[in-house]
């Protein structure tokens, strides 16, 4: 079964959630007086920006068909997944994760939370790059999953480092 996603509504989404993750990152680095904690989390919103301005770019990119992102699904479970995330089932893609913020938070608390939304967006964009058409820049949305995979990794050995210092 052949299926189709409007892509301008996709990555729009896709940007949506690279823009709350800039956020994200930016206000809890107003959390800390610590320097480097304010600076690594800083980094972090810099490249969630950058992740905005790709998927921004791609929607511009668009013109005539190429606004259908499709894919040969027989089984209909990748528009299933996809829908299942766009309404909120898998995780909540309007809720913005800077309100859960409080200014309260050790940086243990900001590295889980932002565990969890890099996971969250790295989940949403495997169902986007397995119906974007080989044509249709996937190797960009490909790029993008790396690179959040490597923000997971750098937070998952930040977290770790802390524990073990905390011993």
């Amino acid at each position: 079964m052949a299926i189709h996603f409007n892509a301008d509504e996709i990555l729009g989404i896709a940007e949506q959630i690279e823009r709350n993750g800039a956020k994200f990152y930016r206000q809890a680095a107003q959390g800390f007086s610590d320097v480097g904690v304010q600076e690594k989390l800083h980094r972090l919103a810099a490249m969630e920006e950058k992740h905005e301005r790709t998927f921004h770019s791609l929607r511009e990119d668009l013109s005539g068909g190429e606004g259908v992102v499709g894919g040969f699904d027989p089984t209909g479970e990748a528009a299933m997944y996809l829908q299942a995330i766009a309404d909120g089932q898998v995780f909540d893609l309007r809720r913005d994760p800077s309100e859960r913020l409080k200014g309260k938070e050790s940086v243990e608390d900001v590295l889980q939370m932002a565990i969890g939304l890099e996971r969250d967006s790295i989940v949403l964009y495997q169902g986007i790059r397995d119906l974007v058409a080989p044509g249709l820049n996937r190797e960009k949305v490909e790029a993008i999953i790396k690179e959040e995979m490597g923000h997971l990794t750098l937070l998952s050995g930040e977290l770790t480092s802390l524990r073990r210092q905390r011993g």
